[in-house]
């Protein structure tokens, strides 16, 4: 079993940085892929960067390229979302998630079958 917690969410300007956290609790060592998801009120949840832990690809929203980047800790018990040049449209939730499987890149961006998620963390950006 797994559990996952994100933090560091909060409310910032249009130019800001924030970074999230995501601890990850229990088996971590048999997760192959994590990532980063977000949903704004009244939209789908979509996805924002993942990576394989094994290999440290990552993979990104086009929307969030240059901006944003995913990365875990050595012992791949935390995983990070490094946000920076934030607008009012990455406001939302954002949650992490994690799944045993291995799929392609492009699926790794959409949330449909991944194993775990966490409770999810806001994330505010103000003009």
């Amino acid at each position: 079993q797994v559990q996952l917690v994100e933090s560091g969410g909060g409310s910032v300007q249009t130019g800001g940085s924030l970074r999230l956290s995501c601890a990850v609790f229990g088996y971590s060592y048999t997760l192959r892929l994590m990532g980063w998801f977000r949903q704004a009120p009244g939209k789908e949840r979509e996805g924002v960067a993942s990576i394989y832990t094994s290999t440290g690809s990552t993979y990104y929203a086009d929307s969030v390229k240059g901006r944003f980047t995913i990365s875990q800790d050595y012992a791949k018990t935390t995983l990070y979302l490094q946000m920076n040049s934030l607008k009012p449209e990455d406001s939302g939730m954002y949650y992490c998630a994690a799944d045993y499987g291995v799929r392609t890149p492009e699926s790794s961006l959409r949330p449909n079958g991944y194993n775990y998620w966490g409770q999810g963390t806001q994330v505010t950006v103000s003009s």
